[in-house]
């Protein structure tokens, strides 16, 4: 087996190329990898399309990311939530694209996208804007709209705790679209808050096997990103 362990944040996502697109995981605050986004933003990767649920908070991780147009296209569920500012602006200005997707599909696209599904047919979004320029099948009598599957290059998240292997546990609702995503990352890469020895997890206990991990850095006091947007604090 591989030892997917790597010395630090800004190792782990050195190769990060211009244009790529990164799924990030995160609900709001809740598992967002704060650290290895600031590494990505220190290591300069440009013109890249970002996969989120929304579009961050105040002037630190993903908001920052965008902040320091970084970040060409967004695809995501909540583009404007509390302490948004910097997506709105830099959109309306027209430095950043939006695709706009409803949650439970932007899930549903990202596991169809680890699963190698290629597209699936939902009624969400029938009858709303969101449905223009896509094929529309009826199914007993129901309209259907196709929607792509959703992969990336990288996926970035984060993880309570992971062995060497790649082995994952997540912190509860922290977990959120973080296995989704490590299964649609051609490259994923986590940060855990503790990297424990072989056995130290039970295997019982898996959220994301090791096979779909690449590399695993840690960092064993994670900013929180509600502390950092209530000291008013910005990145870089």
């Amino acid at each position: 087996m591989i030892d997917k362990t790597v010395e630090s944040p800004a190792a782990a996502v050195a190769d990060i190329p211009d244009g790529a697109t990164v799924m990030i995981g995160g609900f709001g605050e809740a598992g967002s990898p704060i650290e290895l986004i600031h590494a990505l933003i220190d290591q300069g990767a440009r013109d890249l399309t970002v996969v989120n649920n929304n579009t961050g908070s105040g002037e630190v991780g993903l908001a920052a990311l965008i902040k320091n147009e970084r970040v060409s296209k967004m695809i995501c569920s909540y583009p404007r939530t509390a302490n948004s500012t910097v997506f709105p602006e830099l959109y309306r200005a027209g430095k950043v694209e939006l695709e706009l997707v409803p949650q439970g599909t932007l899930a549903e696209r990202i596991r169809a996208g680890g699963a190698g599904i290629p597209a699936f047919y939902t009624p969400t979004s029938v009858g709303t804007p969101l449905e223009e320029g896509k094929e529309k099948r009826v199914f007993d009598g129901i309209d259907y709209v196709m929607e792509r599957g959703l992969v990336a290059d990288f996926s970035i998240i984060k993880c309570r705790s992971a062995d060497k292997h790649g082995n994952l546990v997540f912190n509860k609702t922290a977990r959120n679209f973080a296995p989704l995503m490590a299964t649609a990352g051609r490259i994923t890469i986590v940060q855990a808050e503790k990297i424990v020895p072989l056995g130290g997890i039970d295997p019982e206990c898996v959220v994301t096997p090791g096979i779909f991990v690449d590399r695993v850095v840690e960092v064993c006091e994670p900013l929180q990103e509600s502390a950092l947007v209530a000291e008013g604090a910005s990145y870089p």
